[in-house]
């Protein structure tokens, strides 16, 4: 090692007391204004961090990777996506990565439901009703929506975050089922009394309600295109918390518009922090911020994970979360 202490820097603000900590342990560069940090000022991190720390707004291409300086030998992801990060390119300098797996699946699969039950109930067109003044009191056919219990709840996606959504929407009387590269053990389905679905082209067709919570990679890009989106019905729901390049955004928002689908619940967006302007105007489009992990409890726990595993990495310990 080239200093005492290893030199972490840190891209975005992270909760206080994980910066107080990593302070406390590492030599350590955090960004107090919080801006965003471009392929310059990545560049110039890379070239004299021993330890990177960056979050999912970052794009840690090849490019960058490639100017990192020889001292460069962990990039620790504070989040759970990794393909901001070129890993491969990674690999090839021996610059390890990780991530922080785990501790934001109950925040991610909390919001999954706060959307379904906003987007089924109508719920931020009723609050922008109030917000505007134009609430003109209680009608019997007025700003209906649906319930969920007895509806088809289809999930793509059936690790720990898809679990946690298909156990909380098992108390609202969802019905599950689920898409996944291989079933789940029978005790799973069992308890949540899920039905597999090998064809996801056969499962869309019967679902009311679709919920993505799978990884984003090269082989998900665009998983929802406009030929899946076509195979859902006219009354069915999608919700996504998961990554929004999953999901052809132009697409969703044609269908939304035309009324080829009821709703759609996002937070997560294809070209974040843009938004499909079209999206932006639609009534049955309940969009938010990428808040999925924004619980105290879920980014503390990040932070931990990210300092756990610099924590190895200066031990010369196996890294726990490592990802590539």
């Amino acid at each position: 090692m080239s200093r005492p202490k290893p030199l972490v820097i840190v891209t975005r603000r992270l909760p206080e007391a994980t910066e107080r900590e990593l302070a406390s342990l590492f030599e350590t560069r955090l960004n107090r204004s919080d801006t965003p940090m471009d392929a310059g000022a990545l560049t110039a991190a890379v070239h004299s961090a021993d330890v990177l720390v960056p979050t999912v707004t970052d794009r840690i291409t090849r490019e960058i990777i490639a100017a990192a300086g020889p001292q460069l030998r962990l990039i620790a992801n504070f989040g759970v996506g990794f393909n901001h990060i070129d890993a491969a390119a990674a690999a090839e300098l021996d610059v390890a990565v990780t991530n922080t797996p785990g501790v934001l699946t109950d925040a991610t699969a909390d919001i999954a439901m706060t959307l379904m039950l906003m987007v089924t109930r109508r719920a931020l067109e009723g609050a922008k009703v109030i917000e505007s003044a134009r609430f003109a009191g209680w009608c019997p056919t007025w700003m209906m929506g649906v319930g969920l219990r007895g509806r088809k709840l289809g999930i793509i996606g059936m690790g720990r975050i898809g679990e946690a959504v298909a156990r909380r929407s098992r108390a609202f009387g969802l019905e599950i089922h689920y898409s996944n590269r291989k079933r789940v053990t029978p005790a799973v389905e069992q308890e949540l009394e899920a039905t597999y679905w090998f064809e996801l082209d056969a499962m869309l067709p019967e679902m009311d309600i679709l919920s993505i919570n799978c990884p984003y990679n090269t082989a998900t890009w665009h998983l929802i295109s406009a030929e899946r989106l076509s195979r859902l019905k006219p009354t069915a729901y999608l919700v996504n918390t998961a990554r929004g390049e999953i999901v052809d955004e132009t697409a969703l928002a044609d269908a939304l518009a035309s009324g080829r689908l009821a709703g759609a619940g996002l937070d997560v967006f294809e070209r974040e922090p843009q938004v499909h302007p079209k999206l932006l105007t639609l009534p049955n489009a309940v969009l938010l911020p990428h808040m999925g992990s924004s619980t105290i409890e879920a980014r503390t726990g990040m932070g931990k994970k990210v300092i756990a595993n610099i924590g190895a990495f200066v031990a010369g310990e196996p890294l726990p979360d490592r990802v590539a």
